[in-house]
């Protein structure tokens, strides 16, 4: 089969669409024939040199996909998957390939009405903010949701599961175009990041309260600020690390506030862990999915021979929603 390798870590043009071995499934997987895959940030930071897929996993990058079943591993012949089912799937590693072998654990089934190619923008989204913002942070209806990075793929699947529980939305992005991006998928409170001070916005459209959750992509540069931001019993759920590594916590703060952080990635999770959640997902999510409530959202597509195109777009900002890596 062929598959985007990376010889050498560096920028885009490391990524080399190359001939390789075929994937074999091991025991408890499922061989996958790939159609469409997703560009995520962790590929970015692989395709750098900063983060190496878990170990026995797939070393090309790829975090989720969208394909057929081609054949059933060692242990998955009772699972309830058959050989040509149309399937999306979570993944550690491997999504950028013709082929991939896939825990069955992992698998989710296509919402009905949706093509194949566009459920690939759905798992690695609907798994971080659900596990994220609704099995660790426990956003509740009537509460304040403040999604960082609105426009991006795990913003704008954040802003429509909060608004499908009654939660209120607000969210920071760059510029008049992607707030208005924002608010056509339910955002209440628009905040320009470039122009405007996040936690002043916020206190003036909450009378002073604050956000009970936030869903931070950022990290370090606004762990101080995203304190401040938050109420009274707030949660803070970092997930990404764009704003760097290191940052100083004001225990005082977070204890005056009686407030939680948390911080998780997926990837790297045990596999009943992520079982879990993508069971989760299936019966609290993928029902939103088939009555229309909640819809991926896709920038552009790209050949996935040509994912050094795609990972410049990715790179540039200035998509909303998800980039797609579709297979010649």
């Amino acid at each position: 089969m062929y598959a985007i390798t990376i010889p050498e870590p560096g920028g885009p043009e490391a990524l080399v669409w190359a001939e390789v071995p075929d994937p074999v499934p091991a025991e408890g997987e499922v061989l996958v024939d790939v159609v469409a895959s997703a560009v995520n940030r962790a590929d970015l930071l692989q395709r750098q040199g900063f983060y190496d897929p878990p170990p026995g996993s797939s070393p090309y990058p790829g975090l989720e996909c969208a394909g057929r079943v081609a054949a059933l591993g060692p242990g998955t012949e009772n699972s309830g998957w058959s050989v040509g089912d149309e399937v999306c799937a979570l993944l550690s590693g491997g999504g950028y390939a013709e082929r991939v072998a896939v825990p069955v654990g992992q698998l989710l089934p296509v919402p009905d009405g949706m093509d194949l190619a566009t459920a690939a923008a759905l798992p690695e989204v609907t798994c971080t903010v659900w596990s994220n913002v609704f099995m660790i942070a426990h956003l509740r209806p009537g509460e304040t949701l403040l999604a960082h990075g609105g426009a991006s793929g795990i913003g704008t699947m954040a802003i429509q599961l909060a608004k499908s529980v009654g939660a209120r939305v607000a969210v920071t992005a760059g510029g008049p175009e992607k707030l208005a991006r924002c608010a056509e998928l339910g955002a209440d409170i628009l905040i320009d990041y470039r122009e405007q001070d996040f936690v002043e916005e916020l206190r003036k459209a909450t009378d002073g309260a604050g956000a009970d959750v936030i869903l931070d992509i950022v990290g370090a540069k606004y762990l101080d600020r995203n304190v401040k931001a938050l109420a009274v019993n707030g949660r803070l759920a970092v997930i990404g690390l764009q704003g760097g590594v290191k940052g100083e916590l004001n225990l005082a703060a977070l204890l005056g506030k009686r407030a939680a952080v948390t911080a998780t990635s997926l990837r790297g999770r045990p596999l009943g862990e992520k079982a879990s959640i993508v069971a989760a997902v299936r019966e609290h999510v993928w029902p939103l999915i088939g009555a229309g409530q909640v819809r991926p959202v896709v920038d552009r597509t790209f050949p996935m021979s040509d994912a050094a195109q795609a990972h410049g777009a990715l790179e540039a900002g200035e998509h909303v929603g998800k980039i797609l890596l579709l297979r010649p």
